[in-house]
C-alpha cells in the first residue's frame, strides 16, 4: 500500500470514527430525554456553558499536575472506570429489553479490556461509546445559545493553548502513554499495534517538527506525515461540535426528518456536514505540516453547518441562535 493510500484510509476511517459518534449521541437523545436524563434544571441558561468551561479548565491542570507529579496511574485508572460507566449507560439505552441486562457485564468488559489489551481497536471502540455518550447527555442539557457559546469558548481556548501557551501539546503527550480512550488511534499501517506504537515524544517532537520562526509544524493531536503507522485524533475534538449537533436535534422543532432510530433534522444534519467539512480541512492542513488546533475549524464547520440548516428548516436567525 502506498503513501497516498494509506492517508486516504487513515482519513476515511477518522471520518468515520467522528460519524460514528454522532450517529451515536442521536441514537441517544430520545433514550436519554425519555429517562430524564437532563444533567442541568435550565437547559436555556448560557451559564451552563461557562461552568462546564471552568470544570475543563480544573480538569486540564488536575491532568498536567498529576503528569508531573507522578500520578499518571490515578488518571488512568479515573479515565477507565469512566469509559466502563459510559458504556454500560449507553448500550443499557440502545440494546433491546430483552437483550439489555448484558449492558452491565459489557461495560465492565470495556473497563478491563482497557487494562488488560488497550489495542488501538479497544480504544476506538470504547472512544466512540463514550463520546457517543457524553455527547448525548450534554445534548439533551445545553440548549441552543448555551450550545454555541460552549463551542466558541472552546475553539478560541483551544488555539490558545496550541498556539501560544501549548500546555495542550504537554497534555497531549501525556496521555498518548497512557493508552486510554482520550484520542482516537486511527493507525495508516496494517503491522500497526498500539500496544508497540509510537510513543508520546515521538509523535509530538516540538523541536524537530519546529520551524524557522519557531512555530511547531505538527502542533495537534492530529498531527502526522506520510511515513507514520497513525493518526491520533482528540476524543474532544469529535465530542464538542457533536454537543451543538446533539443540541439542534432536540430544541429545534422544525425540518424533523424521518430517520429510523435516529432523533434528527435539518439543523442537526447541517451540524454533522460542517464538522465533516472542519475535519477534512484540519486534516489536509496539517498532512500539509500546517499546525492547527483542531476545535476552531471544527466548532466552525458545525456552527456553520447547523446555522445554514436551521435558516433552511425555517427558523429565523435570531430563533436559530436561541435569542
Amino acid at each position: 500500500m502506498n503513501d497516498r493510500t494509506r492517508v486516504l484510509v487513515a482519513v476515511s476511517l477518522t471520518v468515520g470514527l467522528f460519524l460514528a459518534v454522532q450517529l451515536g449521541a442521536l441514537a441517544l437523545l430520545g433514550p436519554f430525554a425519555d429517562s430524564g436524563q437532563q444533567a442541568v434544571e435550565d437547559p436555556e441558561n448560557p451559564t451552563n456553558s461557562l461552568l462546564y468551561f471552568a470544570a475543563i479548565l480544573v480538569g486540564t491542570g488536575v491532568m498536567l499536575a498529576a503528569f508531573r507529579y507522578g500520578f499518571e496511574w490515578l488518571i488512568r485508572g479515573l479515565v477507565v472506570v469512566l469509559s466502563a460507566f459510559l458504556a454500560w449507560v449507553v448500550l443499557a439505552e440502545l440494546l433491546p429489553p430483552a437483550i439489555s441486562v448484558v449492558s452491565l457485564p459489557a461495560g465492565i468488559a470495556v473497563g478491563i479490556a482497557l487494562l488488560a489489551y488497550p489495542e488501538w481497536y479497544v480504544i476506538d471502540a470504547a472512544g466512540v461509546l463514550m463520546g457517543a455518550g457524553a455527547a448525548g447527555l450534554f445534548g439533551v442539557s445545553f440548549g441552543l445559545l448555551p450550545a454555541l457559546v460552549l463551542l466558541v469558548v472552546l475553539a478560541i481556548y483551544d488555539a490558545i493553548s496550541v498556539y501560544r501557551t501549548r500546555h495542550m501539546l504537554s497534555l497531549a503527550e501525556g496521555v498518548m502513554d497512557l493508552k486510554i480512550p482520550v484520542v482516537l488511534v486511527v493507525p495508516t499501517s496494517l503491522s500497526y499495534t498500539y500496544l508497540d506504537g509510537e510513543s508520546a515524544e515521538g509523535a509530538f517532537d516540538l523541536e524537530e517538527d519546529a520551524d524557522e520562526d519557531g512555530v511547531e509544524d505538527d502542533a495537534d493531536p492530529e498531527a502526522t506525515d506520510p511515513e507514520r503507522d497513525a493518526l491520533f485524533v482528540g476524543l474532544g475534538d469529535a465530542v464538542i461540535p457533536t454537543i451543538l449537533v446533539a443540541s439542534a436535534a432536540v430544541f429545534v422543532d422544525t425540518g424533523t426528518l424521518a430517520v429510523p432510530g435516529l432523533t434528527v433534522n435539518l439543523a442537526a444534519l447541517g451540524g454533522i456536514v460542517g464538522t465533516l467539512t472542519g475535519l477534512l480541512v484540519l486534516l489536509a492542513l496539517v498532512l500539509r505540516g500546517r499546525p492547527h488546533a483542531g476545535l476552531p475549524l471544527l466548532n466552525g464547520g458545525a456552527i456553520a453547518g447547523y446555522l445554514l440548516g436551521a435558516l433552511a428548516s425555517g427558523l429565523s436567525l435570531s430563533a436559530a441562535l436561541g435569542l
